[in-house]
């Protein structure tokens, strides 16, 4: 499998280049040179298959024979070493739970994988490091940190948004210390974002050997595809279309899904549900791409204003827009009517969703509409307890601490403050 710059103006790369690289030299997002449908025999008994047998199929053309197929299936195993259930909150209407990792968030699976692949390809590279440059808004940086935390030859550096992150979500990325290191910025995630693309392409800094853990990187976003497949075998002897809602931020998870679906996954249509920073359904109404600084909200793993990975989705409909809308939908929520939602789902099962995943049960709700006979998912991406300041005086209950979290409360947090990319390039040299 070869990759290509989705900017056309830089070399095609192996899975192993795209992996170490992150971002092509032309400034470019990496994307597989085919998608090959699965063989409808892997659909009709997809039932009797493991977790780890599923992802293995899913994702084999991607890698190719750059790992063999033993350490391949290794990776895989110690990836998916959680369970991802899916609970019915009402008739015919689903979470499909994607927090029971280590730092209890949808993050950990591509983290881990990408880790792992990482780990694989610096085997027998006794001198030179690898440096992993990720910008978070969120949950990103404790499952990067996690996944990466005592990988040998590889150093992290994470970026967040100063005061713009969940108490939890920081000593995440905060406390581990180690070869993960964080950098706190003066600014929006759009911020962070816009310094890890500006240091890929920084000749200076080329000693560095930096790539990216965000989901700009193959390794990293990829493995998201893999919760389509779990949920469908589960569901699909109930035989009713199916329609996945996904709260959107970076649009990396409703990306992986439509990759799910060019490889023969059978889903109806899909929603990216968005907080008010609405570039994507903007776009959707009026055909005009116009990013906007961020704004920060109670779902702010979702604060991005440029997401990069639409550009990926605008690739797989051949950028026609017409063709593109019979598959996909996007709407916009507030604040208001995210914490609304919330407490509808609350009472309405007793069910408690965080801010994220009320944003993408209110895209699935208003997108049912148009598909009354489907069963509908909504992706529940982190643990409540990320985001108890909201959910607890929202719906008025107490939450208790998972083991995950209590294992980074009592430490303390150590990171470097920085406002401009001259700081953060002073850091790295």
């Amino acid at each position: 499998m070869k990759y290509y710059s989705l900017n056309h103006n830089a070399p095609k790369v192996s899975f192993q280049e795209a992996v170490i690289q992150g971002l092509a030299t032309d400034k470019g997002l990496y994307f597989p040179e085919t998608i090959t449908p699965l063989a409808p025999a892997f659909f009709d008994a997809i039932e009797k298959l493991s977790n780890e047998e599923i992802a293995f199929e899913a994702i084999q053309q991607f890698v190719g024979d750059e790992i063999p197929e033993s350490t391949l299936k290794q990776i895989i195993a110690e990836t998916l070493c959680f369970d991802f259930p899916l609970v019915e909150v009402e008739k015919d209407i689903y979470s499909l739970e994607l927090f029971h990792g280590p730092t209890m968030a949808f993050k950990d699976v591509g983290a881990r994988f990408m880790s792992r692949c990482l780990g694989y390809f610096n085997k027998d590279n006794k001198d030179s490091k690898n440096t992993v440059l990720v910008a978070t808004s969120g949950d990103t940086g404790g499952a990067v940190a996690s996944g990466f935390l005592g990988v040998k030859g590889v150093e992290v550096i994470i970026l967040y948004p100063s005061g713009k992150v969940s108490d939890i979500q920081e000593r995440q990325l905060t406390t581990l210390g180690q070869n993960i290191k964080a950098l706190e910025v003066d600014g929006v995630f759009d911020d962070c974002q816009d310094m890890v693309k500006k240091a890929f392409l920084d000749e200076s800094l080329k000693h560095k050997n930096l790539t990216s853990a965000n989901s700009i990187n193959i390794a990293r976003w990829l493995p998201q595809m893999f919760y389509f497949f779990f949920a469908y075998k589960v569901l699909k002897k109930q035989d009713k279309p199916l329609v996945f809602s996904c709260p959107s931020g970076n649009f990396g998870n409703v990306c992986a899904g439509i990759i799910a679906k060019k490889m023969g996954l059978p889903i109806e249509h899909f929603v990216a549900a968005t907080n008010v920073n609405d570039t994507v359904p903007r776009f959707l109404e009026n055909g005009i791409y116009d990013p906007k600084p961020s704004i920060a909200t109670i779902s702010n793993a979702m604060d991005v204003g440029n997401p990069s990975n639409f550009i990926r989705i605008q690739e797989m409909y051949d950028n026609d827009l017409e063709q593109f809308k019979k598959d996909f939908s996007s709407f916009t929520f507030s604040d208001a009517e995210t914490l609304e939602a919330m407490k509808t789902i609350y009472n309405s099962d007793g069910y408690i969703a965080e801010p994220h995943g009320a944003v993408g049960y209110l895209g699935l709700k208003k997108e049912l509409q148009n598909h009354p006979n489907a069963i509908g998912i909504f992706l529940e991406t982190a643990h409540p307890i990320k985001f108890l300041d909201t959910v607890e005086p929202t719906l008025n209950v107490k939450l208790p601490i998972p083991t995950q979290i209590e294992s980074v409360l009592g430490k303390e947090k150590v990171s470097v403050k920085i406002k401009t990319y001259e700081e953060l390039k002073a850091f790295l040299a």
